[in-house]
């Protein structure tokens, strides 16, 4: 079984869920990773090279998914804008571009932990999941956790990582902000802005943002 991991800081609490999960039951054996960057792993899924992964939301809508996703009640601060003369897409990403196109917002994309840590660093930038929120009152869904096979394992995941509060060791958390050079207490204030539970709300967002798309 073949896993898409995006290795993005809004994903630590999961990353770490599921190394408990597996070393705690018999997928230890058999569940493998492949690395990428959400483009890279939407690619990966749709070839069927992948069996489940978070997949950016506006390639998810053929494919079977749990109430699970990455969502931004308000403001995400990893999904940026800066203004920049002409329109720049992160090659990194799917849906984010498209949302740009939607909000009518000029500049460079950017997401993920380089955009986190611009936000970091800088204030000339549109967070496109806030103003999403301010003009629709509506969650933004960035990626559903989608599968192709093995629903009933799926299924074990969701009830089991979203009834819980995941606590992040000291030592990822190290290794984390070594990595991406983000500080430890910014990290952990980052992810207080991440969902990972569909709702009922951020499936209304979702589908607004479903039905946008299809007409741009």
């Amino acid at each position: 079984m073949v896993f898409g991991k995006i290795e993005y800081l809004n994903l630590l609490p999961f990353h770490v869920f599921m190394k408990r999960f597996t070393s705690s039951t018999q997928q230890s054996m058999s569940m493998n990773y492949y690395k990428g960057v959400p483009a890279q792993i939407n690619n990966k899924f749709v070839s069927r090279r992948v069996d489940a992964a978070f997949i950016s939301s506006i390639k998810s809508k053929k494919y079977r998914h749990l109430n699970m996703g990455i969502i931004a009640k308000k403001e995400v601060l990893s999904v940026l804008v800066i203004p920049q003369p002409h329109n720049k897409n992160d090659k990194e990403s799917a849906t984010s571009n498209i949302l740009a196109r939607i909000l009518n917002i000029q500049g460079e994309v950017l997401i993920g932990d380089k955009a986190l840590k611009y936000y970091l660093q800088n204030n000339n930038y549109t967070d496109l999941a806030k103003l999403w929120h301010e003009r629709y009152s509506l969650p933004f869904v960035f990626a559903l956790l989608c599968y192709h096979k093995d629903k009933k394992l799926y299924k074990k995941i969701e009830r089991n990582f979203l009834k819980q509060k995941v606590k992040i060791p000291n030592y990822i958390l190290n290794n984390s902000s070594k990595a991406t050079g983000i500080k430890n207490k910014d990290i952990l204030n980052y992810l207080t802005y991440i969902s990972y539970n569909l709702d009922t709300k951020a499936k209304l967002g979702l589908k607004t943002f479903l039905n946008k798309a299809k007409k741009i």
